[in-house]
C-alpha cells in the first residue's frame, strides 16, 4: 500500500506565535499526509501541541547571518526524509528552497504570513529582490491576506497563476463566545494578546489608555470604570513596565505575562485591541472575534480584511494613541456596542474564518501540487 505523501514544513522557530499555531492546527487536522517540521533555529515545548505521534521536529540551529553549514545539514536531512513536498514560510526560510531542490524534492511552495519589523510597508528593495531571485524555484506562493497577495503580484512581480491567497482559520469549538461584561456592568476590561515586542506596539496601547483616562476625567457624565490587561511576554516587558509607571497607571494596567490558556484569558476581556505596526492575518483577532469580542485594530496589513468597521469593531491608524483612545472611549460611552459587535464578529468567523475552511484550502493546494 502506498504511504501518504510527506510534507516537510520549514519555519524559523517553533514557539508561541500565529504562524506556528496555524501550522500545528493544520498538521493535527490533515491525517491524509505525513508531516515533519524543520526549524532553522530551534523549537520549544510548543511542539507538544502537535497531537500526532508520527510527526518529527528537527532543529538546524542556524548561526546568525549566512550559515552554509546549516544549509548542508538541511540538504542531508531532506535526502534522508525523502520529502514529497517542502513548504517554507516567510523570508527567513525562503533560501532553503535551494538545498531542497538539490536534495531532489520535486514540489516546493512558499508561504507569506506577515510583515517583518524591518519591512513594515513592504518597500525593502533587498527583500523584494530576494523573493524575485528564489521565485522560479517554487511552484506556488501562498499569501495569507489579500494585502500580501497584492504585494507578491505588484511589488515582487509574480504571475497570478503562481500566487494563491487563503486565510488562517480559528477553532470555533475551542474559542467560545462570552457576552456581557467580564468585570461587572459598571466596568470595561480592554485587553490584548501577543508577544511583547516592537512590531506589536503595546507601548502605544499603554499611551492610548493614558489618553483614555484623561478623556474620562474631563467628562462630566457617569462612566464605567476601565482597566487594561496585556497578555504575553517578550523582550519589551521591562520597557512596558517602566512606561506604565511613568504614566501612573500601575493600578489599572496589568502585564499579565504568558498564558497556556488563551481561550480562558480572552473571556476575561470585554474589548480586544491589536495595536500592531504590521500584520498578515492575525490569529489573535480571529480568536477574539470567535470569543464574541469587538475588536479595535490598527489599519495595517490584513486587519481590514477581518474587522468590519462599525460592524465587528473599529479600525484606527497605527502609532496614533490619541485615535486609539477615541475608539476605546466610544465603547465606554456606548457599552451596548460591545455585545452587538461581538455577536457580529462571532458570526463572521463562523461564516468565513473557520479552521475547516483553512484546512480545506491548504488541502486543495497540496493535492494540486502533488497531482493527487
Amino acid at each position: 500500500m502506498n504511504r501518504p505523501p510527506l510534507i516537510v514544513h520549514i519555519i524559523y522557530r517553533l514557539a508561541i506565535g500565529g504562524l506556528e499555531n496555524g501550522l500545528v492546527n493544520l498538521i493535527n487536522r490533515t491525517p491524509q499526509y505525513r508531516h515533519a517540521i524543520i526549524c532553522a533555529d530551534d523549537f520549544t515545548d510548543f511542539k507538544n501541541r502537535i497531537q500526532r505521534d508520527d510527526v518529527e521536529v528537527y532543529a538546524l540551529k542556524k548561526r546568525p547571518g549566512n550559515d552554509y553549514a546549516a544549509q548542508f545539514r538541511l540538504w542531508k536531512l531532506l535526502r534522508k526524509l525523502r520529502a514529497d513536498l517542502v513548504h517554507t514560510r516567510n523570508l527567513g526560510t525562503i533560501e532553503y528552497v535551494v538545498p531542497a531542490m538539490l536534495a531532489g524534492v520535486r514540489h516546493r511552495i512558499h508561504g507569506e504570513h506577515g510583515r517583518d519589523m524591518s519591512d513594515i510597508d513592504g518597500t525593502n528593495k533587498k527583500y523584494i529582490f530576494l523573493r524575485k531571485v528564489y521565485a522560479p524555484f517554487f511552484k506556488r506562493f501562498i499569501a495569507l491576506s489579500v494585502d500580501l497577495e497584492e504585494y507578491l503580484l505588484k511589488r515582487v512581480g509574480l504571475s497570478r497563476s503562481k500566487v494563491v491567497q487563503l486565510y488562517n482559520g480559528v477553532d470555533i469549538s475551542r474559542f467560545q463566545p462570552k457576552y456581557g461584561s467580564s468585570a461587572g456592568s459598571e466596568a470595561i476590561v480592554f485587553g490584548t494578546v501577543g508577544r511583547l515586542q516592537a512590531e506589536k506596539d503595546q507601548a502605544n496601547l499603554i499611551r492610548a489608555f493614558a489618553c483614555l483616562s484623561r478623556l474620562m476625567e474631563n467628562n462630566s457624565h457617569p462612566l464605567p470604570k476601565v482597566s487594561l490587561k496585556i497578555i504575553g511576554d517578550g523582550p519589551d516587558r521591562e520597557r512596558l513596565h517602566t512606561l506604565i509607571e511613568q504614566e501612573n497607571l500601575g493600578r489599572r494596567v496589568t502585564l499579565f505575562g504568558a498564558s497556556d490558556d488563551i481561550p480562558a484569558q480572552l473571556k476575561t476581556l470585554d474589548v480586544f485591541i491589536l495595536p500592531s505596526l504590521g500584520e498578515g492575518i492575525s490569529n489573535t483577532i480571529l480568536e477574539a472575534m470567535a470569543t464574541g469580542l469587538p475588536v479595535i485594530a490598527t489599519r495595517v496589513g490584513g486587519n481590514p480584511e477581518l474587522v468590519v468597521e462599525g460592524e465587528t469593531g473599529t479600525l484606527v491608524p497605527p502609532a496614533e494613541p490619541e485615535k486609539m483612545a477615541e475608539a476605546m472611549f466610544g465603547y465606554v460611552q456606548e457599552p451596548a456596542r460591545i455585545e452587538k459587535e461581538g455577536r457580529a464578529g462571532r458570526l463572521r468567523v463562523e461564516n468565513r474564518f473557520s479552521i475547516d475552511s483553512m484546512v480545506n484550502a491548504y488541502q486543495k493546494v497540496y493535492d494540486e501540487i502533488l497531482g493527487r
